[in-house]
């Protein structure tokens, strides 16, 4: 196949090639080099990088600037990557398991600087996930890819319009599912969760709660069912 940027083919052709920046597993710097250095490196790289945003962001993450790169914990390897990612300003940003190594507090900080960046400085963003939780609310435009083959390539809003979900006791519950068509359904105690397909039925009983179908239960039904239909 062919890869196009623009338009443009992307093999041996620099043009094509800096617009676009990818974030991978592996460091791009050396070992030796301290991060304050390497920060400042990237921004000859790239014309449109934000030094002194980037150095805001290591302060807000805890980065020290002054170890060396090597010498990073698996978690800040990670930062450091990220802020690059961030402050490079390319049109393309394309971003593979960008939260790997990353807890819970720094993962939501990421995803709220992606945001701070999206909306100031606008582009083109792919992160390639299995958080689909934690991303979900993030993605306007869902692929979801199985061996190599493209089951899903739509709009997100569009993809889960296909479906809802209702809770409750779970006795209503079951009494609303019958003879619907349900993707999937989950227990806690006396309470339910019901992820169907279609439209919900009205007026719903009182006891009972509409709520919409999330991207990771969707994800994790059509999964369940290229399973089956694949033997």
């Amino acid at each position: 196949g062919q890869v196009l940027i623009d338009g443009e083919p992307v093999a041996d052709l620099d043009r094509a090639l800096s617009k676009v920046y990818l974030l991978g597993e592996k460091n791009l710097y050396g070992e030796d080099m301290r991060v304050k250095k390497a920060l400042a490196a990237a921004a000859h790289f790239y014309p449109d990088f934000e030094l002194k945003r980037a150095l805001a962001m290591a302060k807000q993450f805890g980065l020290n600037i002054r170890k060396k790169i090597g010498s990073l914990s698996t978690g800040y390897a990670s930062i450091f990557k990220l802020i690059i990612a961030l402050n490079v300003n390319t049109p393309y940003l394309l971003l593979d398991e960008p939260v790997l190594g990353l807890d819970a507090q720094h993962r939501d900080s990421f995803y709220k600087l992606l945001l701070q960046k999206y909306a100031e400085r606008p582009c083109t963003i792919v992160i390639s996930t299995h958080l689909i939780a934690e991303v979900a609310n993030l993605i306007e435009h869902t692929v979801i890819i199985r061996d190599g083959r493209i089951l899903e390539n739509r709009p997100t809003e569009e993809l889960l319009a296909v479906g809802y979900t209702i809770s409750g006791p779970a006795a209503a519950v079951d009494d609303y599912i019958a003879g619907k068509s349900l993707l999937s359904q989950s227990a806690l105690g006396g309470l339910k969760t019901a992820c169907l397909t279609g439209r919900p039925q009205t007026p719903l009983p009182d006891s009972l709660e509409l709520g919409k179908l999330n991207l990771q239960d969707y994800f994790i039904q059509l999964m369940n069912r290229e399973e089956h239909d694949n033997g």
